[in-house]
């Protein structure tokens, strides 16, 4: 075989980096070294798989055809490495997850996972969707959850379990009377919103696309306790997750707000790149997303501990 499994690491990090100095710390080799191996990988088989633009290196056609193919014979060979050391073959893994997920979900299954595998190494990056689907498209990460939708034909995408926003406001905001609000009426209030890009507000939208009028957003927060301390506040009101709305429900810091218009339902979801190999610890984590939400409905029905 005319390549080394180096070579490979080292392509596989320069196309993650789009840059040697930056791949070469990330594999804690040096520039020359990497440069090097870089370079002979792509001598040996008289082809070039990056093209540099500016300071960038980017994928041209055969480094993306390469690059899913690099990652996945990586994974395995790990998973032979471990093998071989006597380990139990779990390794690394790198997961996303939206915000929603991240902060209600994602620390307890991790914890759950590493109790039941004390050799396993988990990281764990908490972004918004559209951030999570590209960090997966380009193998930044093994596995990503996420809130709605993703239609891109290079992703896998599997449900995982139903989840549901919530419009709410402070107890003594004058939509707090628990009487059904009309959507013209919600297009009047001020409304403090999740950013462009995340599962949250695409679902919010979506629901509320059949009428021609937009939200009056007042403040955009990327974080969804932000969004509930401004609306504590008095500031407006928001639309997150009933999971993250939970606690506070059952305190009275934050009432739900009647919306028979919208369609506020929407789907958690595992995704990974489709041409991913599947290591024990990729399968073993969604199996234990599985049992965790087993008889779970609905994300609120999830059995996680009450903070009061």
């Amino acid at each position: 075989m005319r390549y080394t499994l180096r070579q490979l690491e080292v392509f596989v990090a320069v196309a993650q980096h789009e840059s040697v100095s930056q791949a070469a710390k990330a594999l804690s080799l040096s520039q020359s070294a990497t440069s090097t191996a870089l370079a002979e990988l792509e001598r040996q088989f008289e082809c070039q798989l990056l093209d540099r633009t500016g300071r960038q290196l980017k994928l041209n056609a055969m480094g993306f055809q390469l690059l899913p193919k690099a990652v996945a014979l990586l994974d395995r060979a790990q998973e032979i490495e471990d093998l071989m050391h006597g380990r139990q073959g779990i390794g690394t893994l790198d997961v996303g997850a939206t915000l929603t997920i991240g902060n209600y979900l994602a620390t307890l299954l991790i914890g759950n996972f590493m109790q039941r595998y004390p050799g396993s190494r988990v990281r764990l990056q908490v972004r918004n969707t559209r951030a999570i689907i590209d960090s997966v498209l380009h193998h930044e990460l093994d596995l990503g959850l996420i809130e709605g939708h993703c239609e891109n034909e290079d992703v896998v995408t599997q449900p995982w379990v139903e989840d549901e926003l919530a419009v709410f406001c402070a107890p003594d905001h004058p939509l707090a009377d628990g009487q059904p609000v009309e959507l013209d009426q919600l297009l009047r209030e001020n409304w403090i919103m999740r950013e462009q890009g995340s599962g949250t507000r695409l679902t919010l939208e979506q629901a509320a696309r059949h009428r021609r009028g937009r939200f009056n957003t007042l403040l955009e927060l990327e974080h969804t306790e932000g969004i509930k301390r401004a609306v504590e506040s008095g500031l407006g009101i928001g639309c997150v997750s009933r999971l993250a709305l939970r606690d506070a429900f059952r305190r009275g810091s934050l009432v739900p707000v009647v919306t028979p218009e919208l369609d506020l339902r929407r789907q958690f979801g595992f995704i990974w790149h489709r041409h991913k190999y599947l290591a024990t610890g990729m399968r073993e984590f969604l199996k234990l997303c599985r049992q965790m939400t087993e008889g779970a409905t609905r994300s609120d029905q999830i059995d996680v501990p009450y903070l009061p």
